[in-house]
C-alpha cells in the first residue's frame, strides 16, 4: 500500500528531529506508557511489537517488565536513539500500514500516539491485528479532539501573536479519517475486526520546564513547529512574548509549568 501525502508530510516533519523531540515533547508522550502496556496485558515472556517507538520509551518499560520487544519506527534518527537507550530491544525500521512481519508473530502490539500520524488509520489498525496472534492484545493512544488545554495553549499563543497559519498542509482523507473521540477510536478498532474493545480518557498535569515546552515548536516539532518555521523573526519575537504571558498562569512556585492534558487509550483483543 503506497504512502499517502499525509504520511509523507508526517515523515518529513520528524526527519532528523529525535534529539529535539527527546528534549521537549517526549516526556509528555511518555505519561501513558505504563497504562498502555497494562491495557495490552504485557507480561514476562510476551513477544511485544512497539510500533512508532520514537526514542524507545515504551520499549524500555516493556523490557523492564520482562517482555521480548521488537521496536519499529519510520524515522532513522529515532531508531538510532532508541537503540542506544534500549539495547535489550530489537530495533528496526518499519512503516505502517505495511510491517515486515508474518501473521500471528506477536502476543501483543502497542502504538503510543502513532495513529495520529498515519494517513490511513483503519489500515494501520488492521495491520496490527494481522501480526498479533488470536487471543493477543492491541493497545493504542491518540490525542483527542477538541484538543486538551496543553495543546490549545499553543493555538492561543499563535493567535495572540498574529502568526500566520499554513494553508497548504495535507490532511487525512475524509473517507479514511475518524472522530478523535472515545467513541470514534473505539469504533475504529471494532471496524478493524477487533473484539472486547474498551477506551479510557487519561488526564494529567504535564510538568515541564518552560524552555523545554518552548523548544518543541522552536525546533520544528509537530504541527506547531511548522507554524513556527513559517514565521518571520519579528513574529517569532511576538510569539515569545505571548508565550511568556500565556504560560504564566500555569507556572508553579518553582517556575515549572503544570499543563492540563489528556489522551485516549483504547485496547482490544484479536479474535
Amino acid at each position: 500500500m503506497a504512502a499517502t501525502a499525509f504520511d509523507e508530510y508526517e515523515r518529513s516533519r520528524w526527519a532528523g528531529r529525535a534529539t529535539a523531540y527527546q528534549g521537549s515533547f517526549a516526556a509528555l508522550c511518555a505519561y501513558p506508557a505504563g497504562a498502555l502496556l497494562d491495557a495490552a496485558e504485557v507480561k514476562v515472556g510476551d513477544r511485544l511489537l512497539d510500533v512508532g517507538t520514537g526514542t524507545g520509551t515504551v520499549a524500555a518499560l516493556a523490557c523492564a517488565r520482562g517482555a521480548g520487544v521488537v521496536a519499529v519506527d519510520a524515522e532513522p534518527s529515532m531508531l538510532e536513539l532508541a537503540r542506544r537507550r534500549v539495547p535489550a530491544a530489537e530495533v528496526q525500521h518499519a512503516e505502517l500500514p505495511r510491517l515486515p512481519f508474518a501473521e500471528d508473530s506477536f502476543d501483543a502490539a502497542v502504538a503510543n500516539f502513532v495513529i495520529n500520524h498515519v494517513g490511513d488509520p483503519m489500515a494501520a489498525i488492521r495491520e496490527l491485528r494481522r501480526v498479533v496472534r488470536p487471543g493477543g492484545r492491541i493497545a493504542v493512544t491518540i490525542w483527542p479532539y477538541p484538543a486538551p488545554p496543553a495543546q490549545q495553549l499553543w493555538t492561543t499563543i499563535f493567535d495572540a501573536a498574529g502568526a500566520e497559519r499554513p494553508t497548504d498542509l495535507p490532511r487525512v482523507a475524509p473517507d479514511r479519517d475518524f472522530p478523535r473521540t472515545s467513541d470514534g477510536l473505539s469504533n475504529l478498532l471494532r471496524q478493524a475486526g477487533l473484539a472486547d474493545v474498551g477506551c479510557d480518557t487519561i488526564t494529567w498535569n504535564h510538568r515541564t520546564d518552560p524552555e523545554s515546552w518552548w523548544n518543541g515548536p522552536a525546533n520544528g516539532i509537530g504541527s506547531f513547529g511548522l507554524v513556527m518555521q513559517r514565521q518571520t523573526a519579528d513574529t517569532i519575537d511576538r510569539v515569545r512574548v505571548q508565550y511568556e504571558l500565556h504560560t504564566a498562569a500555569y507556572r508553579d512556585a518553582d517556575g515549572r509549568l503544570a499543563l492540563p492534558t489528556a489522551a485516549l487509550l483504547a485496547s482490544a483483543s484479536v479474535s
